[in-house]
Formats: structure tokens, sequence, C-alpha cells
């Protein structure tokens, strides 16, 4: 493994985003913000509580989620696809680096900063409604999760994509209505039956709920399958990075 490569590629992604520092923290802050003036104050005063936890308290974990989620994805689909836009990656190809260092460099940065952008959110939320954490080593399980198995996806995406409007494509014309469509603000036991049965094939659907589990102790469903789900989708998107690396699709032409 070397070591070195890795380490190159992980801080020169990083210092990216530390070069933006500022509205890198301040934006999810002002999100959040506004969220829970919406759906906290606004909903939440007719809505008192769900499954004996606040409304306020209740989405901390969607919008952990809508954040980390997008970030992770966004973050690592520009982060590939920027080389392949300047020509850089043939230079990458040809080093002696395999593809589970380029990996681990990108994605790894990808991660690191959803990390960062989920803590953020979680402290502002900490601002406005107690915030308590029954397992809180599970919580941080399906936080790395989901940031790792993100940043995989959205690697994908950058692969794939051919030009800027592909690259934002996915995150906001699927990913985002999956997460708010997941449950994010809702308990999905408080839809009818029929869209409870649609709902499960939503997989963020499952995510969000091992998440908030971890938070209060509840879940629409079981936690097991939660974890399943999280760990398959990410064996699913290795599986087909590394099928990328051994055809060259996208990268070589």
């Amino acid at each position: 493994m070397n070591w070195t490569a890795v380490r190159a590629m992980y801080v020169a992604e990083m210092m990216r985003f530390f070069r933006t520092i500022a509205q890198s923290f301040i934006s999810p802050v002002i999100s959040t913000s506004l969220y829970f003036v919406v759906f906290g104050a606004a909903i939440g005063s007719r809505i008192n509580q769900i499954e004996d936890v606040s409304y306020g308290a209740f989405i901390v974990p969607g919008l952990i989620m809508l954040s980390v989620m997008t970030q992770a994805v966004t973050t690592a689909s520009f982060g590939i696809y920027f080389p392949k836009f300047t020509g850089t990656i043939y230079e990458l190809l040809s080093a002696p680096v395999s593809f589970l260092e380029i990996v681990l460099g990108f994605v790894g940065a990808a991660a690191t900063k959803a990390l960062f952008i989920g803590l953020v959110i979680l402290g502002t939320a900490a601002m406005f409604v107690d915030v308590e954490i029954q397992h809180p080593f599970a919580m941080i399980a399906f936080l790395l999760l989901t940031c790792l198995s993100f940043a995989l996806f959205g690697f994908i995406i950058g692969i794939w994509a051919e030009n800027f409007e592909q690259l934002q494509l996915i995150p906001l014309l699927i990913i985002t209505p999956l997460v708010f469509l997941g449950g994010s603000f809702y308990s999905i036991t408080m839809l009818p039956q029929i869209w409870q049965k649609i709902t499960l094939f939503n997989p963020v659907v499952y995510l969000i709920s091992g998440f908030r589990w971890s938070f209060f102790g509840v879940s629409d469903l079981p936690v097991v399958l939660s974890l399943l789900s999280i760990v398959g989708f990410t064996g699913l998107c290795l599986g087909v990075i590394w099928w990328i690396f051994k055809t060259g699709w996208r990268m070589r032409s």
C-alpha cells in the first residue's frame, strides 16, 4: 500500500475544502436553522410528539442524513470529475498507484468532509432542541457508513458524468427527493397503509430509520435490516468501482 500517494491525494482534496471552510460550515448552520424555523416552529407547534419524541428533536437525524448524503455525493463526484475534466486523470492512472489507493484518497477526503458537516449540524441542532443519543456507538457507526457509502456512490457519479450538468443530476433529482420521502421529517407509520408499503422501496428509509434509532431508541424498521442495507450498499459501490478500474470505463477514453 502506497500510503504516501494516498496521503497526497487526501491532503490535496482536504485543502480544497479548507480554502472554502467559511462557507462550508456557515451554509449548513444557516440551512439547519431555517429548517428548525420552518419545520420546528411552524409544523412542530401543531405536532407535539412522534413516538414520544418532540417533533423538533425527531427531525434532527433526518436533517443530518440529508446534509451528509448530499455533501458526500457532491464532494466525491466533483473530486474525481475535475481531474477528468482537466485531463490530469491520465497522470494519476499512469502513476504507480492502485485503484484502492486512488479510492482511499478521494473517497476518504469526501467522507471526512461529510462527517465534519454532520457534526456541525448536530451541534447546531443542539442549540435549538435537546438532542439525546441513546446509542452513541451505533450513531457513529451509521454516520461513518453513510459518509463512506455515499462518498463511494459520488465517486461513481463523477466517473459516469460527462459534463457538469450530469454531475448535479443525480444529487438534485434522485438523492434529495429520496431523503425527503424517506421519513426525514415524519414517521412512515403516519402514512396510509398503501404508501407505507411503497415507501419500503426507498433505500433511504432504512438508513434514516436506523440512524434515528441510535438517537431515540425508536425506529420504523428493524435496526439489523437498516445496518445490513447500508453495509450492502457500501459493498455494491465498492464492486462497481472495482469493475470501473478493471475495464477503464469512462476513464481511459
